[in-house]
């Protein structure tokens, strides 16, 4: 699949080849032009797979100062052919500066709050409308209240301090409704709390494989559009943490992981015995089930939605790359503010 976006060409069909054709970027799949579009009308190539592209186009793109990105099927990040230093020394100046001024981190990292939140409260009503017959719809409802006079809160706040002190509130309150939307499997599928290094029930053990592959996702999608995925605005620098990508996963981690841990669970897709508990008591998928969540994961990416501040549809896969875009030209001073990814 091709899919130009924000003059951003997306690649996401893993056998084609890149090519120059005068002043034209040739798509091709096997021996047929699958696309062809003007560079000039691009200002990012982004291409999932391994066929790579022609040192021809790779010099017109350096020349032009288009980004070439190329990125695994799986949506690993693997290079990105830059020529002359431009446009990427300024966005990531822009980028560490915006980090050190509080004022300015605020304004971002309150907009992916504030996407986490309403996308918690979309994943609990969801559940209400599609099981409320076995489901506490009091409780989740009161839930789903709290979470909205949190984001309230959250628009009004103005310390990192603050946002992560409702961060934390607004975890507990959703969290706290989780049990509950497990509606199969119960013995072997049970929420308590968030665990981690180790996780230590089966649940936990699934959150976090799906996290860890969340946060792939979006370090890559941050890469692509020249921005440093350790630099962040909620999530504060530490050695080895990609902050900013843990900053954009907020928003993401309820659509992306949670709903998708929940479905694999109540379908039976995944099974307790796929489980193992080590000695430390931390729990382990077998190999079988890391399989099945991998292809579940990449089923996932492929559906369709209509973005809500592009209002053009496209695969799941490419939101973190359509958020990461969004932030960038934000940075830029292209957008007034930076919009979350909000779930409808």
């Amino acid at each position: 699949m091709m899919k130009k976006l924000l003059n951003v060409l997306y690649v996401t069909t893993p056998e084609t080849y890149l090519a120059l054709d005068g002043e034209n970027v040739v798509v091709r799949k096997e021996k047929d032009i699958a696309m062809r579009l003007p560079l000039h009308n691009l200002e990012n190539i982004v291409c999932f797979g391994y066929q790579g592209a022609s040192p021809a186009l790779m010099g017109a793109c350096a020349e032009r100062h288009i980004g070439l990105c190329f990125l695994s099927p799986h949506g690993r990040f693997l290079a990105r052919i830059t020529g002359r230093v431009k446009g990427n020394v300024l966005l990531r100046k822009k980028q560490v500066l915006t980090s050190e001024d509080q004022t300015e981190s605020v304004k971002i990292a309150r907009s992916f709050l504030i996407g986490k939140i309403a996308n918690c409260r979309k994943v609990l009503e969801r559940a209400k409308r599609d099981h409320g017959v076995l489901l506490d719809v009091t409780a989740i409802s009161k839930a789903s209240q709290s979470l909205r006079e949190l984001m309230q809160a959250v628009m009004e706040c103005q310390t990192i301090e603050d946002l992560m002190g409702f961060e934390g509130s607004a975890a507990r309150i959703y969290f706290g409704e989780f049990d509950p939307l497990i509606l199969h499997q119960r013995d072997s599928f049970y929420f308590e709390g968030r665990s981690r290094r180790p996780p230590l029930d089966n649940l936990n053990a699934l959150l976090s494989f799906l996290y860890t592959l969340l946060a792939s996702e979006v370090s890559s999608a941050l890469e692509t559009v020249g921005l440093d995925p350790y630099i962040g605005f909620l999530h504060r620098d530490r050695p080895g943490r990609p902050s900013l990508a843990l900053d954009m996963m907020e928003e993401l981690r309820p659509v992306f992981a949670d709903r998708l841990a929940l479905s694999l669970i109540n379908r039976r897709q995944v099974l307790g015995k796929g489980f193992l508990k080590k000695e430390s008591g931390g729990i382990l998928m077998d190999d079988e089930t890391r399989k099945k969540v991998l292809t579940a994961w990449q089923e996932r990416k492929k559906e369709t939605l209509i973005h809500p501040f592009l209002k053009e549809k496209i695969p799941f896969g490419l939101i973190p790359h359509v958020q990461a875009l969004l932030l960038a030209r934000y940075l830029r001073g292209d957008l007034d503010a930076y919009p979350p990814f909000f779930w409808n």
